[in-house]
């Protein structure tokens, strides 16, 4: 690994892994100019998908836990779309989150958190980023969690 983003993710445990295909007709991720646009990543690990419902079969801590691996998907792409050099990557501009979740749960910002959380702490202020955290009635695979981002590069 090298780089200042790829040596931090190492401290902290994280390998990025190859960035997942698209599942239907459409891009893992579009460049315009020097913003780039991920598409949705969802919540999973090397055992498989992360499913269920954020309030009855997974709690806020775990809804957290597959977000962040939503949050190293993007990264995956993000690396991508830099011809693998992480270190093009200038801010994460904006995330949405989207919360596989029972209709009373409340706590969606909590869950995105995850993902927040894990990006600030690999990039520093260049992770900070405006964000929509909302719940969804069902996702595809019924994975837990699902989240895009808009990030700029150089």
């Amino acid at each position: 690994m090298s780089g200042q983003y790829e040596s931090k993710l190492a401290e902290m445990g994280v390998t990025l892994p190859n960035p997942s295909a698209p599942a239907a007709n459409y891009v893992p991720f579009v460049q315009v100019g020097d913003i780039v646009y991920v598409s949705g990543q969802i919540s999973q690990n090397d055992d498989g998908l992360i499913t269920g419902k954020v309030g009855a079969d997974l709690d806020v801590a775990a809804g957290a836990a597959a977000a962040k691996t939503c949050g190293i998907g993007l990264l995956a792409q993000v690396r991508a779309a830099c011809g693998g050099d992480l270190d093009r990557l200038v801010r994460v501009v904006k995330l949405t989150g989207f919360v596989n979740s029972t209709p009373d749960f409340a706590d969606q910002p909590k869950v995105v958190n995850g993902c927040s959380d894990f990006l600030v702490e690999a990039l520093g202020e260049a992770g900070r980023h405006a964000r929509s955290a909302v719940s969804a009635g069902a996702l595809p695979l019924n994975v837990a969690v699902e989240i895009e981002g808009i990030f700029q590069i150089k």
